[in-house]
């Protein structure tokens, strides 16, 4: 029998304890996961269905590598804002405020107000359009009916964050799914490694490649990441208040808690970053398979166009699909409006409220008789317009050792920045002057 006096010998406690030590380490790395899925659906909304999907028409799977060089930058800069929230434990709405002058932040603020009713207006749209295939919705109702849904799912965030970020990520799930089943549908996938070879086929097909590489990265989810991530750097915390697997402040020091949350995010992103990549890729793929050699020219006609060629179930997944996008996307997009608004002003407004407000231009749009593939062609315009106004000051901030500490960049991490922030900010400008001089 055990005698419970006689201390145990050495080795045993130090290998349970590290037996404890390794599980414990992981859990907290998986309980610092999830804001990525919730960025991630801004790189799958309605409007990368119709580039992407315009793209493999014209010209097969020749521009994969576009959209895996896309994917690359976009997964750089939210790294970026990830870890100005986590090291400095504020938004970059926030440190537009207190750190720029009001005479910059207030304007700055206006051009981030546009560019969330940019996307909201997208998001609906794509929604409304979703209905309108799956069920004969009319276009206006439909566009309702989305607010309303998208409204719930709302409801979920802040306080019920991993809910609504596992909403979101079921939802990316969904947009993956079925396109991953068009890609079976589709059969025959020659071509695609011949596809991540860099080649262009002329001037049309670069301002394609542009489209796509320029209008990758959202300013309004730039603005999110460092808000979902702000509060991961501070020791202890409570789940509800996005501390979610956090060690106490007695366990570890603060900066060791910040380093782990950067590694926590750099894989989140991979991962969900990594899904909506293969979904784009995807989306190429299989209008490369269906529609090559002519542009269809809408959604409306994309989805026929797969039915006719792959069957009435690729349809279904593809309005299934374009539907889970608009929700989610939808529901981000009003979230990332309140993050903008409270950060630049101090001021908050109920999640619901914004809601209500953001869904005016998208009726107002949808009762005029606007286009919708074209309203959605307009929104990714206005996107373009706000992505310098995003990338400056956060390529800025995350070089200053003053705010970030150790955590602050790299030289050659600053230097990439300034690139990427100057290649796409002129890829947009690029964009901005062909749709205005056609």
């Amino acid at each position: 029998m055990l005698d419970s006096r006689r201390p145990l010998k050495g080795p045993a406690p130090a290998v349970r304890a590290e037996g404890r030590a390794a599980p414990g380490r992981l859990a907290r790395l998986a309980g610092l996961c999830g804001p990525a899925f919730v960025v991630s659906v801004a790189y799958v909304d309605p409007g990368n269905f119709a580039t992407n999907m315009a793209g493999g028409a014209q010209y097969g799977t020749m521009l994969l590598w576009v959209i895996a060089l896309a994917n690359v930058l976009a997964m750089f800069v939210q790294a970026l804002s990830a870890k100005l929230g986590i090291a400095t434990g504020r938004n970059l709405p926030e440190l537009c405020r207190d750190h720029l002058p009001r005479r910059v932040s207030l304007p700055l603020w206006v051009q981030a107000e546009l560019v969330a009713a940019a996307t909201d207006l997208a998001e609906f749209i794509g929604g409304a359009i979703a209905l309108n295939l799956l069920f004969g919705v009319p276009l206006l109702p439909a566009a309702a009916i989305t607010a309303v849904v998208s409204s719930l799912l709302l409801m979920l965030a802040p306080r019920g964050r991993r809910r609504f970020e596992a909403t979101v990520a079921a939802m990316l799930g969904v947009v993956l799914a079925g396109f991953a089943y068009q890609v079976l549908l589709s059969g025959s996938l020659s071509g695609v490694a011949g596809g991540f070879v860099p080649r262009l086929a002329g001037t049309d097909s670069l301002l394609l490649a542009t489209g796509i590489v320029g209008a990758t990265v959202m300013p309004h989810v730039v603005y999110l990441h460092s808000a979902l991530t702000q509060h991961q750097g501070a020791p202890g915390g409570s789940p509800d208040e996005m501390g979610r697997g956090q060690v106490r402040s007695e366990d570890v020091r603060s900066e060791d808690v910040r380093r782990e949350a950067v590694r926590a995010s750099r894989m989140d992103i991979a991962v969900a970053l990594g899904a909506a990549g293969l979904v784009n890729m995807a989306m190429l793929t299989v209008a490369a398979v269906t529609f090559g050699g002519g542009d269809p020219g809408s959604l409306q006609a994309i989805h026929a166009g797969l039915g006719q060629v792959l069957g009435p179930g690729a349809a279904v997944a593809f309005a299934l699909a374009l539907l889970a996008s608009g929700l989610a996307s939808s529901s981000v997009g009003t979230y990332a409006g309140q993050v903008i608004i409270a950060g630049f002003l101090r001021r908050r407004v109920p999640l619901l409220a914004r809601r209500l407000v953001t869904i005016i231009p998208a009726m107002a749009v949808l009762a005029a008789g606007v286009d919708p593939t074209r309203a959605l062609v307009l929104s990714q315009v206005a996107l373009s317009f706000g992505i310098p106004f995003a990338l400056v000051p956060l390529v800025a901030f995350t070089g200053s050792r003053k705010l970030m500490g150790d955590l602050v960049n790299r030289r050659l991490t600053t230097v990439a920045g300034v690139a990427v922030a100057v290649v796409i900010s002129a890829l947009n400008g690029f964009l901005l002057v062909d749709v205005f001089t056609g």
